[in-house]
């Protein structure tokens, strides 16, 4: 399953560069920085519970623990690279970085972890795929 779950943060990756292209080259200029974070981070989002939903019988996770860990794996990889290639390679400082963790600053980006975290058991359960014995 870890082959084909990092497959589909592939996928999830390019989403996400694309929809931040998007908010950026599109988003920002029409309705402006803060209102575009926040439609940028909605759509994201859906995007990977969407991605969650129609790959979660080709993931297969087993059992609810493993659909979590799948979550959590998602998340991990999404960490390092927002923080790697943001520092490393985008020169972003860290104080930049953790900016879009402050929700008492409107910024709503947090909203996608969680999504990419619960979204696998919220497809595998619905779709009764997963073996609760």
């Amino acid at each position: 399953m870890i082959v084909r779950a990092l497959a589909i943060w592939v996928i999830m990756a390019v989403i996400a560069v694309a929809n931040g292209f998007f908010r950026v080259s599109v988003l920002v200029p029409r309705v402006g920085e803060q209102v575009g974070h926040i439609i940028s981070t909605i759509m994201l989002s859906c995007f990977i519970a969407a991605l969650a939903w129609f790959c979660i019988r080709w993931l297969k996770p087993q059992t609810p623990a493993a659909a979590m860990l799948l979550g959590a794996f998602w998340v991990a990889l999404t960490l390092a690279f927002e923080f790697g290639f943001g520092h490393f390679v985008a020169q972003k400082s860290w104080a930049e970085l953790l900016n879009d963790y402050n929700l008492l600053r409107g910024r709503v980006w947090p909203l996608v972890l969680v999504v990419t975290a619960i979204s696998p058991y919220i497809a595998a359960r619905r779709q009764n795929i997963l073996n609760e014995k």
